[in-house]
């Protein structure tokens, strides 16, 4: 049986931009996104991005902090950025237990207090965070809630067309509607689909095709879907 040639891929390191152009708008996100872009004009201070892993939370609080120039809020920074006076920040995963109740308190009240604003993402309603702190409870009660979902086929197909784009990788629109129906729906699934499909296309020397994106896809472990959703069989 002739084998045909590997060549072993450089792991070479790859940062995609996420900058506002680069963002992929979909009815999955178009909510959040016009969020981010009408700041400072948003009636309450706070807003809270609300939605599952690999919706692309991080990337929105990253595209916000461009945008604003905002501080990148730790527990250690808090304390610093209230005592600079006017601010934008942004707290990523405001319900991740990283920041004491009074640190969240002290943000969020300022912020309500004109002192700036903040733009928060979550996996939970900020109504369903448990929280021991009523003033803290009624400070995210009183924010703005922008949601997003899960990343629906459109989503999908440009993040996956941007990330192959990045790596200089042209692939065919029946090629990245084919990965789309068939890989778990997140972004992060989305980064490493591309990534083993680029180290395949190099380790084979060949284009990407339908064939070696089917071998990718038989290679990775299988999806965990949302309630009601099932992943499409790989034949064509």
């Amino acid at each position: 049986m002739i084998m045909t040639p590997r060549q072993l891929p450089l792991d070479l390191p790859h940062s995609p931009s996420n900058s506002r152009d680069d963002l992929v708008v979909s009815e999955a996100n178009r909510l959040a996104v016009g969020a981010v872009d009408s700041w400072p004009a948003w009636p309450h201070p706070v807003v809270v991005a609300v939605g599952p892993e690999g919706s692309g939370k991080t990337h929105l609080a990253e595209v916000f902090t461009e945008h604003a120039q905002a501080v990148v809020l730790t527990p250690d920074a808090v304390d610093v950025v209230l005592a600079a006076g006017p601010f934008a920040a942004t707290l990523d995963d405001v319900d991740s237990g990283r920041f004491s109740e009074a640190q969240l308190f002290a943000i969020l009240n300022a912020a309500r207090l004109g002192q700036g604003t903040v733009f928060a993402t979550a996996r939970q309603m900020p109504a369903a965070m448990p929280v021991r702190l009523p003033d803290l409870a009624s400070r995210l009660r009183a924010a703005t809630v922008v949601p997003i979902r899960a990343p629906d086929d459109e989503l999908l197909i440009g993040v996956l067309a941007k990330l192959f784009a990045d790596r200089q990788l042209l692939v065919e629109d029946r090629i990245l509607t084919f990965l789309a129906a068939r890989m778990e729906r997140s972004l992060a699934e989305a980064v490493h689909l591309v990534d083993a499909v680029d180290r395949e296309a190099l380790s084979t020397k060949s284009g990407v095709n339908l064939s070696l994106v089917k071998r990718v896809l038989d290679r990775q472990p299988a999806a965990v879907m949302s309630k009601g959703e099932r992943r499409a069989p790989l034949h064509d």
